[in-house]
């Protein structure tokens, strides 16, 4: 959005949170990020407020025009469709703003705002930088570590369709919370037919074996950057008994350092993104948005290792290991062929054409934020070697 503002030449208000959705939390944009820095950081771009002026504001009686922007549209369609609206209504709120914007085919001076943005202008509040690196710091004086986004929360797997592993009366569950949102419904999600597309996010128990084919061992210090497990501690006993260094934020920091933070997902979040960020190691089992931002924030610190998991491939391989079909060293071996170049290297941004739900997101790879050339064509002569660091 601030990319459109300059753009357009427009005036962007301090963006507004999602409330209404399944999490419900109540955080404002203030609540999470530095707002000051964020307007005098990006001040010779554009300009922010932070609020709408008295008039324009919906107690004096205006209205503005509420629309989604049609998602992955380049400069053209906000300088042909969307500026008229602007001329017309004077205020836009724009009420859906996740991939807005194409990741590709932009300017060159475009793609370098949102790198400014991302990586320079939102900072977290002082509260929460001041928690999340001490739980950096505890993590780190241990040494290195392994940060697992183990995405395996009871609205993912509602909103995924995903019961592998579950029981009946979980996956009844479930389905029933999946109903009970309209816009998650979907007339029938055949769970198994999903895993086998790699459209599930790795159970706990599929995820210890990953972690043991790439070879970490069993003293590895394990950080989960998630909510709430589903099924809780019964779903991680496979996990902890693998890798009995797995901790959660709540077994590093005393209860009252977290207490402020409670019903308030999204600032949990920021605390789990500064620990990945951070971390030797980083490796979800889902490609949502925060793995992605992750991804892209550890290219741009020097390409640190982050494992981009194929679960196409992997479950497939998990299921021939688990019936005998494979003995564990060929399970191993082609465990790590799969991911030998899914390491975070230096890489050009996959772009499909008419498909960019498919291709990389900019925010996981932003090459024009990591390259001196304009083309990028220095990324393929980077040094493409990667290696787990062995902790």
């Amino acid at each position: 959005m601030v990319t459109i503002a300059r753009l357009l030449n427009l005036t962007l208000v301090v963006p507004e949170l999602d409330k209404k959705s399944f999490w419900a939390d109540p955080s404002n944009f203030e609540d999470i990020f530095n707002v000051k820095h964020f307007i005098n950081s990006l001040r010779d771009e554009v300009r922010i407020i932070k609020k709408l002026p008295k008039r324009f504001n919906r107690k004096s009686g205006y209205q503005p025009l509420e629309m989604r922007p049609v998602s992955w549209s380049n400069e053209k369609y906000y300088l042909d469709q969307i500026l008229p609206l602007f001329n017309k209504h004077k205020v836009l709120h724009f009420n859906k703003t996740d991939a807005r914007l194409a990741n590709n085919g932009l300017p060159l001076e475009l793609q370098k705002l949102r790198c400014r943005v991302n990586f320079q202008a939102l900072k977290f509040t002082p509260q929460l930088e001041a928690l999340g690196y001490k739980l950096v710091r505890i993590l780190q004086a241990k040494g290195p570590f392994l940060a697992l986004h183990l995405r395996y929360e009871m609205d993912m797997l509602a909103f995924s369709g995903c019961t592998h592993g579950c029981t009946k009366e979980e996956a009844e569950e479930l389905k029933n919370m999946r109903y009970s949102f309209a816009s998650w419904r979907e007339k029938v999600i055949v769970s198994e037919e999903r895993r086998s597309e790699g459209l599930c996010p790795l159970t706990p128990e599929e995820t210890a074996l990953v972690l043991q084919a790439l070879g970490f061992s069993k003293a590895t210090p394990i950080y989960i950057a998630s909510g709430e497990i589903y099924g809780s501690e019964r779903r991680l006993a496979s996990l902890r008994a693998a890798f009995p260094r797995t901790v959660k934020k709540e077994m590093l920091l005393d209860p009252e350092e977290l207490k402020q933070f409670h019903n308030h997902s999204s600032q949990m979040a920021a605390l789990d993104f500064m620990v990945s960020i951070e971390s030797s190691n980083f490796i979800p089992t889902y490609d949502g948005n925060m793995a992605k931002l992750v991804e892209g924030h550890r290219r741009h610190l020097g390409f640190k290792s982050t494992f981009s998991l194929d679960r196409k491939k992997l479950v497939g391989l998990i299921d021939l290991y688990q019936n005998g079909t494979i003995p564990w060293e060929k399970f191993k071996s082609s465990v790590h062929e799969v991911h030998e170049k899914r390491m975070g290297q230096p890489a050009p941004r996959r772009v499909i054409p008419l498909k960019p739900k498919e291709e990389d997101y900019f925010y996981a790879n932003p090459q024009e934020c990591l390259c001196k050339a304009p083309d990028c064509d220095d990324l393929l002569g980077s040094d493409p070697t990667n290696s787990i660091t062995k902790v």
